[in-house]
């Protein structure tokens, strides 16, 4: 039966390799193992349906509009304006900006995708402007990106939760240590970088008075959007509502602020938003329930347990198998995005990790950190490929400094998070999720 599994992997990654759209990727590898591994068809889809009706999903899509609405309404830019009240004049200022922009809007979305989509386009030309270079600034903004997959409220948090049955808030804090520790890795990073660039434009000094009634005016108006993070992650962990029911919040809240607050909302660019973010959520949906149905064969077909015996029957050493799985989550993040990813491998490595005493807590921020990389690693790399068309630069000019940022930046906490338990389960310990 593991001959079947591996030859059905092997299926998988070629048709991704292909192009393949992801729902059809997986219906393939789904079907082989109805015809090849006799799984019931009915019975999977019967399961399918049952799970694709969580209350629990539901937050997936409403982040999506959410995230899609603050990108059209120009949260972005005054979150931006208000940021350089503190750093606008520093040489380097800007690119710590954009690493807590991306931070920002991540809490508000959780979405990679929307941290791009929302900043990129007000941030990169900002920064070439300042004298950075288009590619060195495209690849700070788009690794920056990623943090919307680790700051909670996180999509893939969400999913990691649902599909292995733990706590979805805890699942939420375990990832604030290791979001919070590459935004300070990655402003470290930007601050040495930008010694060596002589072009670097600072903001114009003003008189003092003109100073800080600019300065009050950018505060007034950046104030709508820090608010829903503070809306979204204080009802949740106030127990006010739901991350469901936050998702909601985040949608319903979103719609006056980009029409009567920013007035960047108009009512076409609001329909196009909800058609294009029904387009994404078809998609996806479609994509998960598929995964899903292929994960759960994988469970039927106890996958899983013969891991576990193989795995350890090569090494018990719980250090070189926390690094192999960190390799493996690396590259299935390399070859599918973070939903798939988390839908599908979860459920077959919490046993092991568990056998090696590790919480499922703890591993919801190893797989998070993961495959949040994965975004930005080619051959997959959705958001790094997103980044180049919004900043309109190639990719021999943001390959160098992508690269930086995720082998100094990245790789690091990467690491850090795996063999340091209380970067990610301090925080969910102290709010009582984990005893």
């Amino acid at each position: 039966m593991l001959t079947l599994v591996l030859i059905d992997v092997i299926l998988l990654v070629v048709l991704l390799m292909f192009s393949v759209p992801l729902p059809y990727c997986f219906g393939g590898a789904l079907a082989f193992m109805a015809v090849a591994g006799g799984a019931s068809m009915r019975s999977m889809m019967l399961w399918g349906f049952g799970q694709m009706i969580s209350p629990i999903l539901l937050a997936s899509p409403l982040f999506i509009l959410a995230g899609l609405i603050m990108a059209r309404s120009g949260v972005a830019q005054h979150l931006l304006n208000f940021a350089d009240i503190f750093v606008g004049r520093v040489k380097g200022g800007i690119g710590v900006v954009a690493v807590t922009t991306c931070a920002i809007i991540g809490a508000i979305s959780g979405s990679g995708f929307t941290g791009v989509a929302a900043t990129g386009p007000v941030l990169i030309p900002r920064m070439v402007e300042q004298g950075y270079p288009r590619g060195y600034a495209t690849a700070l903004v788009t690794v920056s990106s990623v943090l919307g997959l680790l700051i909670p409220p996180s999509v893939i948090m969400i999913i990691y939760g649902w599909v292995t049955e733990t706590s979805i808030l805890a699942a939420f804090l375990s990832t604030v240590g290791p979001g919070l520790m590459i935004v300070l890795s990655f402003s470290i990073i930007n601050m040495i970088w930008v010694r060596k660039m002589p072009d670097i434009i600072l903001e114009e000094k003003l008189p003092a008075a003109e100073m800080r009634t600019r300065n009050l005016q950018r505060m007034v108006r950046a104030l709508p959007g820090l608010s829903l993070p503070v809306i979204i992650l204080g009802g949740i962990y106030g127990g006010v509502f739901t991350p469901s029911e936050a998702a909601a919040v985040a949608a319903i809240v979103s719609i006056p602020i980009g029409f009567w607050v920013y007035k960047e909302l108009k009512f076409k660019t609001f329909l196009e938003t909800v058609n294009e973010s029904s387009l994404s959520i078809g998609a996806i949906m479609t994509m998960i329930m598929f995964t899903l149905m292929l994960s759960q064969t994988y469970v039927l077909l106890k996958v899983p347990q013969a891991l576990v015996d193989i795995i350890f029957g090569i090494t018990t050493n719980k250090v070189l198998l926390l690094i192999v799985i960190n390799v493996f989550l690396f590259f299935v993040g390399m070859i599918v995005n973070d939903v798939t990813g988390m839908i599908l491998i979860a459920p077959l490595l919490l046993p092991l990790v568990t056998e090696l005493g590790i919480s499922p807590v703890h591993f919801a921020s190893i797989m998070g950190v993961n495959l949040a990389m994965g975004g930005v690693t080619p051959p997959y790399a959705s958001i790094l490929y997103l980044g180049m068309r919004i900043g309109n630069c190639q990719f021999h000019e943001i390959l160098r400094p992508t690269l930086v940022f995720l082998l100094f930046g990245y790789l690091p906490i990467v690491f850090l998070t795996t063999f340091w338990p209380p970067l990610s389960m301090y925080l969910p310990t102290l709010m009582g999720f984990v005893k």
